[in-house]
């Protein structure tokens, strides 16, 4: 298999790197080169997806078998489309890493494959869908771009030679956003830890690893389809997850469970202040049950935490991004928190 890896400098594309390389692939990265690392094996085009003109050089390197998109979180629609243009004539396939976010009923209904999306045209620009001055529900914005980022993909490529891969949290080893990275920092300071909401509530994040394995596996096969790629439904809570950062850490804190409407009323931040924490009740309900019997496997998130916990441990660092900055709550905050509820009884 020869492969182009539109990102694959770190966390995702740089997992997807691996898998492919461990399968004695040819892979081709294109990304700027600011910022991770060129893994021994790897052909590297040096370019911006911004830039027509570097699109069009890059088609020239291939031809390939698949493009494995890792890079167009951040990226709007119209900048995708430009992309699968481009490279529409110089591969098979195109592999797209959306998001659950797409869902006009995330995060408020269950939600499966077939469900209604978000709006989002496949020429938008960054602008599209923002959100209204002064919002604080979900980021609609967010979820209006990867659709139509997603509608960019299969209006090039057809249904029949796209593969739209929707994930939702993804955790391990290079995570940059921080959540969990945070959890295990915190676990590590050890005293009174706020745990948000119920210990029972299911939560579905899955490892990077698993996430590359599948991105990979779907390259490799003909025709297209859309996956969700989460943990299944009720195999992991925010208990056992916590539990586990504590485990890794060396068990120096003590869970104390805040119930979410206290957690609200304090004006609590949901999903970046206590990550992962979020009310809403279609959160977690994501059916990935028809991505588990096209072959993705997930493994236990017990593994996530301790490989994440021992890949920091080892001194290494995710690449800075201004997301991770928002994640986790201020020490003094979260004491005065868990003093205003008073101790259990």
């Amino acid at each position: 298999m020869r492969i182009l890896v539109v990102g694959g400098g770190w966390f995702l594309g740089k997992a997807v790197v691996e898998e492919a390389l461990g399968r004695g692939w040819s892979v081709t990265t294109f990304n700027r080169g600011r910022s991770g690392v060129l893994l021994p094996g790897v052909r590297q085009v040096l370019g911006d997806r911004t830039s027509v003109d570097d699109l069009a050089r890059l088609a020239t390197q291939g031809p390939w078998d698949a493009v494995i998109d890792t890079s167009a979180g951040e990226q709007p629609p119209k900048v995708v489309l430009a992309g699968t243009r481009a490279l529409e004539s110089a591969t098979e396939r195109y592999v797209y890493v959306s998001t659950v976010s797409v869902y006009a009923g995330w995060p408020d209904q269950p939600l499966k494959v077939g469900d209604p999306l978000m709006d989002g045209p496949a020429d938008a620009d960054s602008d599209y869908g923002r959100n209204p001055e002064g919002w604080r529900g979900p980021d609609l914005h967010y979820g209006r771009q990867k659709a139509g980022g997603e509608r960019a993909v299969v209006e090039t490529f057809g249904s029949e030679r796209s593969w739209l891969l929707r994930p939702g949290v993804i955790l391990g080893p290079g995570e940059y956003v921080g959540r969990l990275p945070w959890w295990l920092r915190r676990a590590e300071r050890g005293g009174e830890i706020l745990a948000p909401g119920r210990s029972n509530k299911t939560i579905q994040p899955v490892d990077v690893r698993d996430v590359a394995r599948f991105a990979v596996d779907v390259a490799e096969r003909p025709g297209g389809g859309v996956h969700n790629v989460t943990a299944p439904i009720g195999r992991d809570t925010m208990g056992s997850f916590l539990q586990a950062c504590l485990d890794a850490t060396g068990r120096r804190g003590e869970l104390r469970w805040v119930p979410d409407g206290t957690l609200l009323d304090h004006g609590v931040r949901q999903w970046t202040e206590l990550p992962l924490w979020r009310t809403n009740e279609g959160v977690w309900l994501v059916d990935s049950e028809p991505t588990y019997a096209a072959g993705f496997t997930c493994r236990p998130l017990e593994e996530t935490v301790r490989d994440t916990w021992e890949w920091l441990r080892a001194g290494n660092t995710p690449v800075p991004h201004p997301r991770a900055s928002a994640h986790g709550i201020a020490p003094g905050r979260e004491k005065e928190i868990l003093a205003a509820v008073g101790s259990p009884r």
